[in-house]
């Protein structure tokens, strides 16, 4: 309803206060009279009506009469066929309204949330730990961009659709990243944010199904498929080779790899589909031992030429420990670390203890874990890296 108000009335605001005031009259009228035949139609018409009224109001105050002689040049048309009309462009077309490059990421994000997924402003903030009222301006801000930089409300052409399109995956990765892994709180994972995620793509891949937004779905369930395993009882984090396979959900691993494979297929793909296929390595395996490795540092080489990335360089060098040996992961960490990069990010140093730990040079481990302590947030990241410091032997 709301993507489909704000094509018929031109504005964010406008368009949710006016689908309020049809709520409240479809309360007040339907155990009255009835509930509709289409209540959908008659929820949509109401809120048009009412939304040209209140504009109608306004311009007699503010002057120009241009924009309300347009929408109100409709009003007799059909309120099904006005309700109906290419709902599904609309959301499509809201999607892409909150993700436009021309609004910063932490405003497509918090938009996207709250337009698209109907997260409530305090859900959002909580989530990205922010005080509601400062979630709230970006929004506030984010709408005053898309009305005053007259930001279209549209699906971008074919010729745009590539960069647009990026910008939506980046924004719908980025939530679900938040779920999966969570920056800080005392939780690993966020449930609802990864499943509003997995919604989100569902829906671009069901409106535009590009290779890239498959992949992404892909990436996602594959990743998603072990949150139950990730995790212990209390919370605590449990590693990959160490998870109980059983426990992984059998549907969403099924569901990525043949979104996976569809996307690969098409020869037109790009990092997410790449990652779901390392994820898919992972899923394929029915052992930690039994991990094709050398698949996965394969991928890894393709990924680094498509999206040449330090973060990327680090996964690969942990891939590079488990088929080599940690020694030469260990040799490409270091060679990141002394470039520069990552020199403030927490998973290089966790790397980098770990393979230390593993090679017996305890003191240098103990370092990178203290370095990489005082780099985290999240509680139970915060529990892992202490039980491994406490682990180390003395010397």
């Amino acid at each position: 309803m709301l993507a489909t108000l704000i094509r018929l009335l031109g504005d964010f605001d406008r368009a949710e206060e006016a689908m309020h005031e049809a709520f409240a009259a479809a309360v007040e009228q339907w155990p009255r009279d009835g509930v509709p035949a289409n209540p959908r139609a008659w929820l949509v018409s109401a809120a048009r009506f009412k939304g040209i009224d209140a504009m109608r109001r306004n311009a007699r105050m503010d002057g120009p009469y241009d924009t309300v002689l347009d929408l109100a040049g409709s009003e007799d048309s059909d309120p099904a066929a006005a309700a109906d009309e290419a709902v599904e462009d609309d959301r499509l077309r809201l999607i892409f309204t909150c993700c436009h490059p021309a609004l910063a990421s932490d405003a497509q994000v918090a938009m996207t949330l709250r337009e698209v997924c109907g997260l409530s402003t305090e859900e959002i903030a909580s989530a990205f730990l922010v005080p509601a009222s400062t979630l709230a301006q970006r929004i506030v801000r984010a709408k005053a961009k898309i009305r005053d930089a007259r930001i279209p409300y549209e699906i971008p052409s074919a010729v745009e659709l590539p960069e647009r399109l990026d910008a939506v995956l980046r924004v719908i990765y980025l939530v679900f990243n938040e779920g999966y892994a969570a920056s800080s709180g005392d939780a690993l994972t966020r449930a609802d944010l990864s499943a509003e995620a997995i919604r989100l793509a569902r829906l671009l891949v069901e409106l535009q199904p590009e290779p890239e937004a498959q992949g992404l779905l892909a990436l996602m369930l594959l990743q998603d498929s072990r949150r139950d395993a990730r995790t212990s009882a209390g919370g605590d984090i449990i590693l990959l080779e160490q998870q109980d396979r059983s426990l992984w959900n059998r549907g969403a691993i099924e569901e990525g790899l043949a979104l996976a494979r569809r996307a690969l297929a098409s020869r037109r793909f790009g990092p997410y589909t790449l990652q779901a296929a390392i994820a898919a390595a992972h899923a394929e395996a029915e052992t930690a031992e039994a991990t094709d490795w050398n698949r996965i540092v394969g991928t890894y080489n393709l990924l680094l030429e498509v999206e040449p990335s330090p973060v990327i360089e680090l996964n690969r060098a942990a891939a590079i420990a488990m088929r080599d040996g940690p020694v030469a992961g260990l040799t490409l960490i270091d060679e990141i670390l002394a470039r520069g990069e990552l020199v403030d990010y927490q998973p290089a140093h966790a790397a980098r203890a770990d393979l230390c730990r593993r090679l017996g040079r305890s003191q240098e481990a103990r370092e990178s874990y203290r370095r990489a302590l005082d780099l985290t947030r999240q509680g139970a990241a915060r529990r892992f890296i202490e039980r491994r410091l406490a682990e180390l032997p003395d010397g």
